[in-house]
């Protein structure tokens, strides 16, 4: 087998193309858009090129079939915060062949010991967590819109390999009609009576407040998160406005306390219900059948996007009153049946702890994994939030 170095157009369609092949038969899978993963890779595109680099591999059999993939990156803004330093590895697609995926993890090894690490991730993303981030291990349904997907398989080609799993993340679902149990549903009416709370949703008209009570709130809310960078008025924008086309005011939804931004819940419409039938293509045909579908409602279910509370008013019953607040509006409006809660890391109990008590149902498991290149050096896990 012979890796190659992904540099030419007619490679790049190879990449792109290699998993169509190895899910055809699988009806979960979904095609992402390719223009999704090749923004991964602009340097024009993606802002994390800024503090890093990646490099992408194709593998061919004997008869110049691409029967694997995989990109190794490093982001110098996080890989010396850890014990070992630490790259990453993602993108990862193989045939059923252990040896053939074995030769795609030492060229992510490799390429990574050359420039000092000792450490990788994977898979995940060169980028934020919220996309391409961690091994689907339990619960093979149709991915959540720029969620990885995967055979099977995989988990034992990492864990053969070394890979040990660094944490977990869950996903939850809930129906839009589902009631709060009835001590949440108490809590949470006691904030929602407090006249120094209130709830809102977004008005397109004031997007840039929503931007700035957003880039507020999470500050506030993931400072204690491991290797937390805080997050800029440019990456809050961008984030923001790259969801601009499939924003729904009345999904999303902020809570202040005495003016003061206290708590989100951000939810978007699960639009990969739609991007199933584009075979990875955004091109304007399919633009407007996106229109089409929009119109017609298509997608049944909502994503929680991002979900977070200062930590001066958590444990309070905020978090049930955002969710009530919620409700109360999306259950007059039967647009939707569904909401999927994207990722959870196992790393924070409480959330993990408030979604079991609200009665969410946990429906899949993905696992991000780290390879220590020195067997003998001592392996953590991720440290849990307080």
């Amino acid at each position: 087998m012979t890796p190659e170095p992904v540099i030419s157009f007619a490679q790049i369609k190879e990449f792109l193309a290699l998993p169509v092949y190895l899910y055809k038969n699988d009806p979960n899978w979904i095609h992402p858009l390719d223009k999704d993963i090749e923004d991964v890779f602009d340097k024009n595109k993606n802002k994390f090129f800024r503090h890093g680099e990646i490099c992408r591999w194709i593998l061919r059999n004997e008869h110049g079939k691409a029967t694997g993939r995989v990109a190794a990156f490093i982001n110098n803004k996080t890989a010396n915060t850890f014990d070992q330093p630490t790259g990453g590895m993602g993108f990862f697609e193989c045939i059923n062949d252990k040896n053939a995926a074995f030769i795609l993890f030492d060229l992510c090894k490799n390429w990574l010991t050359e420039r000092g690490m000792k450490a990788m991730d994977g898979p995940i993303n060169f980028g934020e967590r919220d996309r391409w981030w961690g091994l689907l291990t339990e619960g093979y349904a149709p991915p959540t819109y720029r969620m990885n997907y995967n055979p099977a398989y995989y988990k034992e080609f990492f864990e053969a390999y070394g890979f040990k799993p660094y944490f977990e993340q869950y996903i939850y679902e809930m129906k839009v009609a589902q009631k709060l149990p009835e001590k949440y549903a108490e809590k949470a009416q006691r904030i929602a009576n407090d006249p120094g709370y209130t709830f809102s949703h977004l008005k397109l008209k004031e997007l840039n407040k929503a931007i700035d009570d957003f880039r507020i709130i999470y500050n506030k809310a993931w400072v204690r998160h491991d290797n937390f960078k805080a997050m800029s008025e440019t990456q809050a924008r961008s984030i923001i406005y790259s969801f601009k086309p499939i924003i729904e005011e009345d999904l999303l939804w902020f809570s202040y306390y005495k003016g003061d931004p206290v708590g989100f819940f951000l939810m978007l419409p699960e639009i990969n219900q739609i991007f199933r039938y584009f075979s990875g293509k955004l091109n304007t045909w399919n633009k407007l059948r996106f229109l089409w579908h929009r119109w017609r409602k298509t997608c049944n279910k909502i994503f929680g996007a991002a979900f977070g509370i200062v930590p001066e008013h958590q444990h309070k019953g905020l978090e049930g009153a955002i969710i009530m607040a919620a409700a109360n509006v999306l259950q007059h409006t039967n647009r939707y049946d569904k909401i999927e809660i994207t990722w959870i890391g196992d790393f924070n109990p409480k959330m993990l702890h408030l979604l079991d008590s609200l009665g969410a149902t946990r429906i899949k498991t993905m696992i991000t994994y780290r390879k220590l290149f020195d067997e003998a050096a001592v392996f953590k896990r991720a440290p849990v939030i307080g």
